[in-house]
């Protein structure tokens, strides 16, 4: 059995092609025990997850990129984010009673993707991907043709105790014979199975796949499932709602009580926390 939990960057040698490999184990199983997530629902989160940690190996940056989209179909709302530090995160909204085993497009409905990169600092970024695909890997295909001008081929796998990826990217400044190597590459990364990606370690797998290139494999990081969510980051977002809201939160409920979307934390505010936090403002 690989080795869970892992990401690891590789490079064709002496070319302009490079990809990418990704293997949950434990770090998928605490994001998707979090709710009673339909069999559909669960794989489609485990590719979003896997997605958001190869995509963020080409951050230059301390920061995250994330994964969103919001459906009018059965699923309404989808979520992976993946820092600098392959820690990952994430979660789903749906509508139990209308999940069915369906295609991609059939749970988002007409719904909106978009991948945002926010670093620690400095200014947020944006980017819509395309819906035009009928799946998230073609989908992220797409929008890394559009957006960033660059080939990508994504291969994303889930079950009910992990999930993988591999992605394959040519870079700029690609010559005839790294097209050639790019073209070749692909058509074997095509065979590849969702037990191989979820159950063979990256060395076997890539020298199964690409036993007459040169790869250079590169060194293992590790992968966790950690949130970023914490008590001073949850007043921050009280202050932002406005010191009236919270005060009436507090004359009809006696305490303001917030959970975590992510980790289900849970946080409780008095009076006293609340007038701390608006010390600095006209009291109430």
């Amino acid at each position: 059995m690989a080795s869970r939990d892992q990401f690891q960057r590789f490079i064709f040698e002496h070319s302009q092609v490079r990809g990418a490999w990704v293997q949950l184990g434990e770090s998928y199983r605490e994001i998707t025990n979090q709710a009673p997530y339909p069999e559909s629902i669960r794989g489609l989160l485990g590719e979003a997850l896997v997605a958001s940690i190869v995509m963020s190996s080409s951050l230059k940056f301390e920061g995250t990129l994330s994964i969103q989209a919001q459906g009018e179909g059965p699923l309404r709302t989808l979520m992976a984010e993946c820092s600098n530090e392959r820690q990952i995160r994430g979660l789903a909204r749906f509508d139990e009673h209308a999940v069915a085993e369906d295609s991609f497009h059939n749970l988002l409905g007409n719904g909106r993707m978009a991948i945002t990169i926010t670093p620690r600092e400095g200014n947020r970024y944006q980017g819509v991907v395309p819906r035009e695909r009928d799946s998230l890997a073609g989908c992220l295909e797409e929008y890394f043709e559009r957006s960033e001008q660059l080939p990508t081929s994504l291969f994303l796998f889930a079950d009910d105790q992990g999930a993988a990826g591999l992605m394959l990217q040519r870079l700029p400044g690609a010559t005839e014979e790294d097209n050639e190597l790019w073209e070749r590459v692909n058509h074997l990364a095509r065979t590849v199975e969702a037990a191989e990606l979820l159950e063979l370690d990256s060395e076997t797998l890539l020298h199964r796949l690409f036993n007459e290139e040169t790869v250079r494999l590169f060194g293992a990081e590790n992968v966790a499932f950690k949130c970023s969510c914490s008590r001073d980051r949850t007043l921050a977002a009280l202050e932002a709602i406005g010191k009236d809201e919270c005060y009436s939160i507090l004359e009809e409920q006696g305490a303001i009580d917030m959970d975590c979307q992510f980790c289900h934390a849970h946080y409780r505010f008095d009076r006293n926390d609340i007038d701390h936090l608006f010390a600095g403002h006209t009291l109430h």
